[in-house]
């Protein structure tokens, strides 16, 4: 086995992903005196593109129920109805764990917001939203990764952490990111960890210039994962919860990444994606297939924010999917590929409680071809909005990560 193959493997059995092209090796090698600042970001992604219509739902304007006759959300106060938020906008009942967060006013949400490119392909639209290049397909990097290189402190692995069976693209490029499994995979021993097998590795890189460095990280990231994990924050966490198992799926994921926050400081940026959106037949309205994806989606997102403590003022978390549905509903009771959609963002110091964004109505002169949300708010200027308020990225940075990003209006969520 070549040396690149084994890095390869040891980073797939130890949790890490690192990049191995040519300018993995300076990343690894960086090194400095500053250190991360504590502010965090969340990017959770919502692959299969999720109905915004129904997860924010319009519940006051007439034409809701008309374009939707089986599967619109009844008006609060009805059975199954949505959740008051404004008088005009409803929250889907299955979202009721992230009401106490919305009267916080530590929710809030950019409805009509989504990526300029017109694509209906998951494909093309995801890699448009991981790469913040919409309709640019030769992009190599991530925009994460770009936000990574403009943050103070060294570019060390376990400084951006994505939950997920691969590396996502969004993460992808120069500066090394840290790639944890679904589940209680992601935190568990390998043979890295008995100390004869790390001897006789640590032994085989001592003197390799090249490959040492990568070793030697991917090394560190994970005792890092793993230090975090076996804390005493994490039996804490375990012993409240008196044996019992946490839910199946993203609450678990979400609580893990809670406290391995909390326990690593390092950590500032992380990436999750939840597929099981693509709702084309039997969709439901307050019960059925969407309401089955976002019940522990809520629950996830409200156990992160309750386990982050403290550390929730100091985070955005930030909810996503690569294009709206059909303002219509088909033949099947369900939604087809669309465009605009509803971005969420959630934070202890987001000035929320407010459904953001420039709303046109549902009637269909102010439908995109006829069909579809328009997108009158880019996704790329809510992630601006969230990189240099709550990131304090500067500008020359916030040019570099959101390349080509037009001129808008200030989103006023972030002081």
């Amino acid at each position: 086995m070549q040396r690149r193959q084994f890095l390869n493997a040891f980073a797939a059995s130890a949790g890490l992903m690192l990049p191995l092209g040519p300018n993995a090796w300076a990343a690894a090698m960086a090194s400095g005196g500053t250190a991360p600042t504590a502010k965090k970001l969340i990017v959770v992604m919502l692959r299969g593109a999720v109905d915004g219509l129904n997860v924010v739902a319009p519940v006051a304007d007439p034409e809701y129920a008309r374009l939707r006759p089986n599967i619109a959300l009844a008006r609060p106060g009805a059975d199954d109805g949505a959740l008051n938020l404004d008088g005009y906008f409803g929250l889907h009942p299955a979202l009721a764990p992230l009401m106490p967060l919305w009267e916080q006013k530590k929710l809030a949400f950019v409805h009509a917001s989504g990526s300029p490119d017109a694509s209906r392909s998951h494909f093309d639209a995801q890699d448009y939203m991981e790469s913040a290049t919409p309709g640019v397909k030769s992009t190599q990097d991530g925009w994460m990764n770009r936000l990574l290189g403009g943050l103070p402190g060294d570019p060390t692995p376990t400084r951006a952490l994505s939950i997920g069976p691969v590396m996502p693209r969004v993460l992808a490029g120069a500066l090394p990111a840290t790639n944890l499994a679904n589940g209680a995979a992601g935190t568990r021993s390998t043979p890295l960890d008995r100390p004869q097998i790390a001897q006789a590795f640590d032994a085989l890189y001592a003197g390799n210039q090249r490959y040492g460095k990568v070793y030697q990280a991917g090394r560190k990231a994970h005792e890092e994962v793993m230090a975090a994990a076996n804390s005493g924050m994490m039996s804490e966490m375990q012993a409240a919860d008196n044996g019992a198992p946490l839910p199946n799926g993203f609450p678990d994921d979400a609580g893990r990444l809670a406290t391995l926050m909390r326990s690593n400081a390092n950590i500032q940026l992380a990436f999750i994606a939840l597929g099981g959106w693509d709702t084309h037949a039997n969709q439901g309205a307050a019960s059925g297939q969407l309401a089955n994806r976002l019940q522990p989606l809520g629950q996830g997102l409200a156990t992160l924010a309750q386990r982050l403590g403290p550390l929730f003022d100091d985070t955005v978390i930030v909810v996503m999917s690569e294009f709206g549905r059909t303002a219509r509903e088909n033949g099947n009771r369900g939604t087809d590929h669309g465009h605009g959609n509803a971005m969420w963002l959630l934070g202890g110091k987001l000035h929320g409680g407010k459904v953001a964004g420039a709303w046109q109505g549902l009637a269909e002169a102010q439908l995109n071809e006829g069909r579809d949300l328009p997108v009158s708010t880019d996704f790329r200027h809510v992630l601006a909005h969230v990189a240099e308020r709550h990131l304090r990225l500067p500008d020359v940075a916030l040019a570099r990560t959101f390349p080509g990003l037009p001129a808008a209006s200030r989103l006023q969520l972030l002081a």
